[in-house]
């Protein structure tokens, strides 16, 4: 039996494609600061975004390259980003003395430690640092 072209302009719906789950489904709406240092403490790699932020696909696209499913925590639009900041816990900053003051989303925790920005990201992966500090973090078994 030949199946019949539904012509563009007829009107009818287009069938719909059932999409099959992915792995990005470990993505959580966060309301406050404090789910937020819950989550980093709690997951070896934790990727902190505005809703809707094409870098936050980039960074999470990145680390599922190299084997890491992180969880993604999406804030608002209105969300302060040095509030975030402040209400992590001291181990969860960065050693660099400015990386608090110059934090922009997303920001990329693995291990319960802020690694940077996309740009750092992607430094730290160029530079071949990256899979260490997953290892070490718990977020590869290689």
């Amino acid at each position: 039996m030949m199946q019949q072209a539904i012509p563009y302009s007829s009107g009818k719906a287009w069938p719909s494609r059932s999409r099959a789950p992915e792995a990005w489904e470990l993505k959580k709406i966060i309301g406050g600061a404090g789910e937020i240092r819950v989550a980093v403490e709690e997951n070896p790699v934790v990727v902190v975004g505005r809703s809707g932020c094409f870098m936050v696909h980039v960074v999470r696209r990145l680390l599922l390259g190299q084997g890491v499913n992180p969880v993604v925590c999406e804030v608002g639009e209105d969300a302060d980003e040095a509030a975030i900041m402040a209400s992590l816990p001291p181990e969860a900053h960065d050693e660099r003395p400015t990386a608090v003051a110059t934090v922009t989303l997303p920001a990329v925790f693995v291990g319960g430690r802020l690694v940077g920005g996309l740009d750092r990201l992607m430094a730290v992966h160029i530079s071949g640092e990256l899979v260490p500090i997953l290892k070490r973090a718990g977020a590869l078994w290689l």
